[in-house]
């Protein structure tokens, strides 16, 4: 009984770590675009610096994945378990990552006018934003309606996707000039879908978790 229960504890710290990984990313998120839209060279860097501990911590927890797995050879749903949480933190790492990818472009562009207001960049970084922790919530709660409905959110992601794509490319048509900053911008709602196909990731793996079924949460 007292390994059991100290198996479960182990289990609880591990899910605690990767939403502590979890709230990182939301935050490297958060203030890449807000750097984006600030232009703030500084908040940018400071987005860069930050994601050696995001690394860090999937690495750590890649790491007590594996030993639980090697040590206490769990099956059936404790396995699913570890294996989500496995698949998760190499989600939220490449979410980080594109985070990182966007604080670049803040402080590349920090000192140029911009092209137009960023109004629906920021609307989908909040959308992304909200499927992550929506994801995350589902993980924790085991809840497999709150990762459905989450992974619904990414159809208006891709939606003002879409938009932001049109819309630069009008600029980019009508004026050459605004070229290469609008191919930056270009990338970054790119890396903002991109968030948010990995948050949708995370509710497929929810899903998985709980059913012991594959589902594709984009149909």
């Amino acid at each position: 009984m007292g390994t059991r229960t100290g198996f479960e504890q182990t289990l609880r710290n591990l899910q605690q770590d990767i939403l502590r990984m979890g709230s990182l990313v939301e935050e490297a998120i958060a203030h890449a675009v807000e750097a984006l839209a600030r232009q703030d060279a500084a908040l940018a860097q400071r987005v860069i610096d930050g994601d050696a501990l995001i690394d860090e911590l999937e690495l750590e927890i890649e790491d007590r994945c594996m030993k639980l797995i090697a040590t206490q050879q769990p099956m059936a749903k404790d396995l699913r378990r570890i294996g989500a949480g496995y698949k998760i933190i190499a989600d939220l790492e490449r979410m980080a990552d594109h985070a990182v990818d966007i604080a670049k472009i803040a402080r590349r562009i920090a000192d140029q006018p911009l092209i137009k207001p960023l109004i629906d960049i920021p609307r989908m970084a909040q959308l992304a934003q909200k499927m992550v922790m929506e994801a995350l919530d589902a993980y924790v709660r085991e809840d497999v309606d709150l990762a459905q409905r989450m992974a619904r959110d990414d159809d208006q992601v891709d939606s003002l996707y879409n938009q932001i794509f049109r819309e630069l490319l009008v600029y980019m048509m009508e004026d050459p000039r605004t070229i290469t900053q609008a191919t930056h911008l270009l990338f970054v709602s790119r890396y903002l879908e991109r968030i948010a196909d990995h948050a949708t990731n995370i509710g497929e793996d929810v899903v998985y978790l709980v059913t012991g079924v594959r589902k594709d949460l984009n149909d």
